[in-house]
């Protein structure tokens, strides 16, 4: 080969790596793009009998700095942080609502007791007792606004949800449609580069969405799925992600498939794990559920054990006491894949606030009988029997189910999510409320003995018919025999000794005396101690003059320090402080973890540049060189043309 072809190589070579250089010097700012180098080697050479002559320089390929560990590392390092942050970002306003001092559940809760208690020193006092509904009024509003915000929350999420499906459809669109183009453009040799880099950050913006896992396909390809192996592409094919309402709850938006038919097929919320999408559903299927279940528990909790007690009081007028709070009635969704040929109804009211949870539950019919799961650990109770003769209470929620079931009829139950929202009072007329007990009782001072009589309470079994008390009952005592007697001739009689041991008289018995043992008939206790002397009575019956009585109320503001929620293990106060504790946990962990995810994510940036990233000072080198080599190229050109020139000049 001439000299002139040789300098000629050597120029095209470094104008090459001169356009390379100048190209990483471009783009060292530009996302997602890769470092290239010209990649230069020699030309065949000639062999010219006395040995082998080079015949110049050639560039083979222009290659892109790219690592697939480093790559893939990155994308999970960027998917985890954007999950955190997502989660952190909404965990944190849920936290600030639960904690804050002033707008939070404590100082209603505090208030309204407070109410309670001075209703309680002051039954007569109509002011006092107008304070108390007020105070009872801005309970409920609280529970109602932090109900509403956290609701609020959730609308956020899943319109959030929705526009994260919208994006990655999109992304998964344009990879496969990048793919298409890449394979048509790729040779044995070469690879667009450019459409490479916009493809990989392509697949780091999807990433950031939902965590994805890549694996390379025919003809540099590249396959796309999630979870556990759901595929979002498949070469130049694209699947698209779906969203829609949920079979049982209207508020709640559930992932899947958009199928080719524009069915929707329901993916399972735990695929959808990592990414902006991943962060979205934890927080709202974890952290977001269970501050409105638990909230929604308290406002139950509160209704049902503050009603199950006011009722058993005596209000201003004299009357029986009725529900202080509407009673909380759970939300039934009944699945809209049941039979249409189904006319079965299931109604669920939160009747124990002792035993009620926080939990979700579903009901379903299995052809023969009616099963309900408790969500949060897969516990089932059978609905026996069925068809029902009466509701059936669990876990402190009554059911009620009716009609023709059809197989596989499934209902969602939640007992609490939306009770502090439906929480409301069922009074408003001072006067109404039951701050005095129903009964009187008396110890005659024609008695001659020192045997006191205590003032008495009532339990639920009071309610029962026939137990009210509308007369005057004597208890005489019979010194010979030791016993008390005229108890109600159909109603047993039990004696607690102090020492806790009960005992059961028949009705229509006499009872053995011992002193301050509680007795009980019909709903009714009290005590009678000290030393009564022969034919010495004592009386209960109806409060005819309870206007100044607040032994009920006494009992209505002890509600406060009593452990009702959780199996009798907490008070009001310390469960909504377990909540703030819990969501506060949460928050911080998440905080931690979202720090830590965003130095992960620098590290492995770092990493990754270190292959693929643009260095302008060695850049700045390889230009200097290819321009000197461009330089010398052209040297050897001119070189060639004098020799040229010269040979021209002999032959003439």
């Amino acid at each position: 080969m001439s000299l002139l072809s040789i300098g000629k190589s050597g120029l095209l070579s470094a104008q090459v790596g001169l356009a390379t250089t100048s190209n990483n010097i471009t783009n060292a700012n530009t996302a997602g793009y890769n470092r290239q180098v010209a990649i230069q080697s020699d030309s065949i050479t000639q062999y010219q009998g006395f040995g082998y002559v080079g015949t110049g320089t050639e560039i083979s390929a222009v290659r892109r700095y790219y690592d697939n560990f480093l790559a893939t590392s990155l994308r999970n390092a960027e998917s985890n942080q954007a999950s955190l942050n997502t989660y952190n970002t909404q965990i944190s306003q849920v936290d600030n609502l639960l904690s804050d001092t002033s707008a939070g559940l404590s100082p209603a809760l505090q208030d309204f007791f407070n109410g309670v208690q001075d209703a309680t020193a002051s039954p007569a006092s109509t002011a006092a007792r107008q304070s108390m509904l007020s105070n009872a009024e801005s309970l409920v509003s609280r529970f109602q606004s932090m109900s509403a915000r956290l609701t609020e929350i959730g609308d956020g999420v899943n319109s959030q949800i929705k526009s994260s499906v919208s994006e990655i459809n999109s992304y998964a669109q344009q990879i496969a449609a990048i793919n298409n183009t890449i394979a048509g453009m790729t040779t044995e040799t070469a690879a667009p580069n450019d459409l490479l880099d916009k493809r990989d950050q392509m697949l780091t913006e999807l990433n950031k969405l939902v965590k994805i896992n890549v694996t390379q396909g025919d003809n540099n390809m590249l396959n796309v799925s999630f979870g556990t192996g759901q595929p979002l592409v498949q070469g130049n094919t694209s699947y698209q992600l779906a969203t829609s309402t949920s079979d049982t709850d209207a508020g709640h938006v559930t992932l899947g498939y958009q199928t080719a038919s524009g069915a929707f097929s329901e993916l399972p919320d735990s695929v959808f794990t990592g990414g902006q999408l991943g962060g979205l559903v934890d927080f709202r299927d974890n952290a977001l559920t269970t501050a409105q279940n638990s909230l929604g528990q308290i406002a139950a909790g509160l209704a049902t054990a503050f009603n199950a007690q006011h009722v058993l009081g005596q209000d201003q007028n004299g009357d029986a006491g009725t529900n202080f709070f509407n009673p909380i009635s759970a939300y039934v969704g009944p699945s809209t894949k049941n039979s249409l040929n189904s006319t079965a109804t299931v109604s669920a009211t939160v009747t124990d606030a002792s035993a009620l949870t926080s939990s979700d539950y579903s009901v379903d019919y299995d052809g023969t009988n009616f099963n309900v799961t408790r969500l949060s650990d897969g516990k089932v109770t059978k609905i026996d029997p069925y068809p029902q003769t009466e509701a059936q209470v669990i876990d402190g929620v009554s059911y009620s189910i009716s009609g023709d079931a059809a197989t596989n009829d499934s209902f969602l139950v939640k007992p609490t999510y939306y009770a502090a929202q439906q929480l409301s009072l069922a009074i408003s007329d001072p006067s109404k409320i039951a701050l005095a007990a129903p009964i009187a009782t008396a110890a005659p001072t024609t008695n001659v003995g020192n045997a006191s009589i205590s003032a008495g309470t009532v339990d639920a079994n009071y309610l029962t018919a026939g137990n009210q008390i509308t007369s005057t009952t004597t208890l005489s005592y019979d010194k010979a025999s030791a016993t008390l007697s005229g108890f109600p001739a159909n109603q047993d009689v039990t004696v607690t000794g102090t020492d806790g041991t009960s005992t059961v008289y028949p009705a229509g018995t006499a009872v053995p005396y011992t002193d301050g043992a509680t007795i009980s008939f019909g709903g009714v206790s009290f005590a009678i101690s000290g030393t009564p002397a022969d034919q010495d009575t004592f009386t209960v019956g109806p409060n005819t003059s309870g206007v100044g009585d607040s032994r009920n109320g006494a009992l209505l503001a002890g509600l406060q320090t009593k452990n009702v929620l959780n199996n009798g293990s907490s008070t009001f106060q310390t469960s909504y402080a377990q909540i703030v504790n819990v969501v506060g946990t949460k928050a911080r962990a998440a905080q931690i973890s979202s720090t830590a995810a965003d130095a992960a994510v620098t590290q492995a940036t770092n990493n990754q540049q270190s292959v693929s990233g643009v260095n302008l000072d060695e850049e700045a080198a390889n230009l200097l060189r290819y321009q000197q080599a461009y330089q010398a190229a052209g040297k050897v050109i001119q070189v060639a043309g004098t020799l040229f020139d010269t040979l021209l000049s002999l032959s003439s």
